[in-house]
């Protein structure tokens, strides 16, 4: 195999996940952009979507992390040309998540009240929050069923299909969301929030069923679940139980950060709403680069093809940076344009373009982050991502985001947290990457 990874390869890769990796965020985006133009209640709205928003993102993350464990295994088998040892292993692994998935909808459906309550929700935003989760909800199998496959067809080396079926899914929701959240006069009444619920859930019932069109006819990958269970299923649980202990961990931050921009009042959390999902897209837009990581590096690893592994992750380094930058620039040079996109409340601006240049500043180093945490997924080292994040959560983030609050800084203290926790999650994979790398080349 040869020793150098150009970037027409990790661009075949790249862009195509990067396309079809922000699919999730746009789905929220444009829940978030239409429902705060609204013509009543719409600061309220924002604030509840926010809300939803994250934790959905939390219970997605937790379980879809299926797709970094079917990537690791099936690309890991491929580079040692032995896929057919792991066919079964995904349809196995999709029959895993999505039943758990039934069981977290039957666990908090009823609940929904008190989970939100835990936001610092309260009166007509606690109202909008359980309105739009009870129904948003109901997407969440699809989604699991969705990601698996995307995680099935990275350890394929194949970013392509995914792309189709996230751009389909991000089309369906923009169009469903502007006709069911406002209506059409005489055909279908607005439905407000609800609308914007029942938009996401078709969306992500469409993109399932195109996944599952296109791995049973562009792949050899069966979808039927048979058994007994693939040997490889026990390494695949364990990657998903430190996988789910570290989106734990991801999730406490979330967690307090949108907690306590809930707690200063509804303008700070609606603007901390607009700002946390612009944050959420320039991480799914630097994921395209994380992707190529996760999928090349699993793949050399199974051929040991050390020096190769080692020239990626130079190359994505660098690439990564000036991903981020790019994106850094364009957010400075629409700096006021896009605060306006999601609302025309002012307070709400304001706050919002108070702390907006800090989103930005973190992209470079975001970038580094999320680019070697793919790189670890695909290397399988999920125990070390997760004693990681558990490390930059408990030790930075909170005590960071408690002092903020006691010094009332309000969303510059969330942000501040945040952005010390970037590093402290990057900075680390660096160091045991190269220290776990460079002798073995040497060595050979």
């Amino acid at each position: 195999m040869s020793s150098t990874i150009t970037l027409k390869q990790i661009n075949k890769l790249a862009i195509p996940a990067l396309i079809s990796g922000v699919s999730e965020p746009i789905l929220s985006l444009t829940d978030a952009a239409i429902i705060g133009n609204m013509d009543y209640n719409s600061t309220e709205a924002l604030a509840a979507v926010g809300i939803v928003t994250t934790f959905l993102s939390m219970l997605i993350w937790v379980l879809g992390q299926t797709r970094s464990a079917i990537s690791s295994i099936v690309s890991q088998y491929l580079g040692a040309n032995k896929l057919n040892e792991v066919k079964n292993l995904p349809a196995q692994a999709i029959f895993i998540i999505t039943s758990l998935s039934i069981l977290i909808i039957l666990a908090t459906y009823p609940f929904a009240s008190q989970i939100f309550k835990l936001y610092n929700a309260s009166d007509l935003i606690l109202n909008y929050s359980i309105e739009y989760y009870q129904i948003r909800v109901f997407g969440f199998p699809f989604t699991l069923f969705t990601i698996a496959v995307f995680g099935t067809f990275r350890g394929l080396q194949n970013t392509y299909y995914p792309m189709l079926i996230a751009i389909t899914g991000a089309i369906a929701n923009i169009i469903l969301d502007i006709i069911l959240v406002y209506g059409i006069e005489g055909f279908i009444p607005a439905m407000h929030i609800k609308g914007a619920a029942y938009a996401s859930v078709v969306a992500q019932i469409i993109m399932a069923l195109l996944s599952a069109y296109y791995i049973i006819k562009k792949t050899d990958i069966p979808l039927l679940v048979k058994f007994p269970f693939n040997p490889e299923i026990k390494r695949f649980i364990v990657m998903i139980i430190n996988l789910f202990v570290r989106t734990i961990a991801l999730n406490v931050a979330l967690y307090f950060g949108t907690s306590f921009a809930t707690k200063y009042g509804t303008t700070y959390i609606a603007a901390y709403t607009i700002a946390i999902n612009l944050w959420f897209l320039g991480a799914f837009l630097i994921d395209g680069y994380a992707s190529a990581g996760n999928i090349l590096s699993g793949k050399l690893l199974g051929a040991k093809a050390y020096k190769t592994l080692i020239n990626l992750n130079q190359q994505l380094i660098k690439y990564g940076i000036v991903v981020g930058l790019i994106i850094a620039f364009i957010g400075a040079l629409f700096y006021y344009p896009i605060g306006n996109i999601f609302t025309d409340d002012k307070a709400v601006l304001s706050e919002f373009y108070n702390v907006f240049w800090m989103i930005l500043a973190m992209q470079p180093l975001c970038a580094l982050a999320f680019i070697f945490d793919g790189v670890f997924k695909g290397l399988g080292r999920m125990q070390y991502l997760r004693n990681v994040l558990l490390f930059s959560t408990l030790l930075v983030f909170i005590p960071v985001i408690f002092w903020a609050d006691f010094m009332d800084y309000k969303l510059y203290g969330v942000f501040t947290a945040f952005t010390l926790w970037i590093i402290a999650r990057g900075l680390p994979l660096i160091i045991k990457f190269r220290k776990t790398f460079n002798p073995l080349v040497q060595n050979t």
